[in-house]
């Protein structure tokens, strides 16, 4: 055979080869399967963890890709609606449970995961707490995966109140708190860093107020529409109560627009001396302040939100949320088996040891370290009824009327009675 046919030949041959492995190379390429996750979260460590557990799930699934987006919380609830809507919803998005999620379902955005999680004998639910289970089931339906719990609580600068001569371990009663902040204020301190400009944080308020006062059974009248609905008087008091707060100004000047992370950098700065947040703050204070290091453990201390005197509402009872993740419609079987070894015991309970949250995942409590997260789980676990926040039990539409009527009453521009008829025009309109 010549020469020059021998290179035709081998030509011809590398371009058959060529062809034949194209296709294949394709369908490779093809094979890869992203998952995308949306979460709300802006501090760098929290972010570090998420990233370095999807790392080592990609490293055992070599065909899954997992695409973490985080963002700040009013940009995330913005852009979520929009998301859902089209054909680009993220597989995996985090989640506040309650009447949010139920108006998702009814819109055909997230998956039912009933049938899943009871397979094989309830196998995969069982991995969860059962309180954490009963947040994300509405109307008898699994419309979320457990992440944590969450509780609502104050933190504390102690310095600040030994300088105003305030003892925390003696704020027992409403009667005693607003001595408290009296006592601040004479001396010259903020008592409250407040976020107005997001109207959310100062709902808190309202809502443990109304639990302090009314109890569960004041909560599932209204919600079943008996004893006058929001009307009722525990939470025409609860306003009243608010109404009294306000007037005695304890927020910083200017608070009606500061936002949720503007309030962590200022009790983190120590211009503040109070701050009602979520039981993981000691860690977000710290990566909110202007030096990345916030109030020190040593002069950072909780306390319970406290009862009110005369109360109905059992002391036990805590206020705060059952944080998940929602699957939505268009989720890959891969994004199922991710959310699930993103919530196993063994993802949650490195979450625990970094500080995070109060894990959902039975057994992963054990790697919680931080003493101030730990007193907080402490605390639900001897929690007789958990209230989820109401800007989100009640659902969307309803759950803004709360927040805009809080802000009304605590600012002096709306009376108590008015805020509470609002709320339950709302909520009848809704159902």
């Amino acid at each position: 055979m010549s020469q020059p046919l021998r290179a035709r030949l081998a030509r011809g041959a590398a371009v058959c080869c060529f062809l034949l492995a194209a296709p294949f190379a394709a369908v490779e390429a093809q094979a890869e399967t992203t998952v995308r996750l949306m979460h709300v979260e802006v501090n760098p460590n929290y972010v570090d963890v998420w990233r370095k557990l999807a790392d080592a799930y990609e490293a055992k699934h070599p065909d899954v890709k997992i695409d973490l987006e985080f963002l700040e919380n009013e940009a995330f609830k913005a852009k979520l609606p929009t998301l859902l809507q089209s054909g680009d919803a993220p597989d995996l998005f985090y989640s506040w449970t309650g009447g949010v999620l139920k108006a998702q379902y009814k819109a055909g955005a997230v998956q039912d995961l009933t049938e899943k999680m009871q397979a094989d004998g309830g196998a995969w639910e069982k991995t969860y707490l059962p309180a954490a289970m009963r947040g994300v089931t509405i109307d008898g339906k699994a419309l979320c995966v457990p992440l944590k719990m969450s509780l609502i609580g104050f933190f504390y600068d102690k310095p600040m109140f030994e300088k105003a001569g305030v003892d925390a371990s003696k704020i027992n009663t409403w009667a005693d708190f607003i001595d408290a902040v009296k006592k601040l204020k004479a001396a010259g301190i903020t008592p409250i860093a407040g976020g107005g400009g997001d109207k959310w944080p100062l709902h808190f308020y309202w809502s443990y107020l109304a639990l302090r006062l009314g109890g569960e059974e004041a909560f599932k009248q209204a919600k079943a529409g008996e004893d006058g609905g929001f009307t009722a008087k525990p939470f025409v008091q609860a306003f009243e109560k608010l109404q009294e707060l306000g007037k005695i100004e304890p927020f910083q000047p200017g608070y009606l627009g500061t936002r949720w992370q503007d309030t962590l950098a200022l009790f983190g700065d120590k211009r503040a001396a109070m701050l009602l947040t979520f039981d993981d703050s000691a860690n977000r204070q710290a990566a909110a302040a202007a030096d990345g290091k916030g109030i020190s453990r040593e002069d950072l201390g909780t306390f319970a939100f406290p009862v009110v005197e005369g109360g109905a509402g059992d002391p036990s009872s805590t206020f705060g949320g059952v944080n998940c993740w929602a699957v939505s419609r268009g989720a890959s079987p891969e994004a199922i088996d991710f959310v699930k070894y993103f919530t196993s015991e063994e993802a949650e309970q490195k979450m625990a040891e970094a500080g995070m949250l109060i894990p959902a995942a039975k057994g992963a409590d054990a790697g919680l370290k931080d003493p101030i997260v730990k007193g907080f789980s402490d605390t639900l676990g001897k929690s007789h009824f958990h209230q989820l926040f109401l800007d989100q039990d009640l659902g969307p539409s309803v759950g803004r009327v709360v927040n805009d009527v809080t802000v009304e009453v605590v600012s002096g521009a709306m009376e108590p009675e008015e805020a509470a008829q609002e709320i339950q025009d709302a909520f009848e309109l809704d159902q």
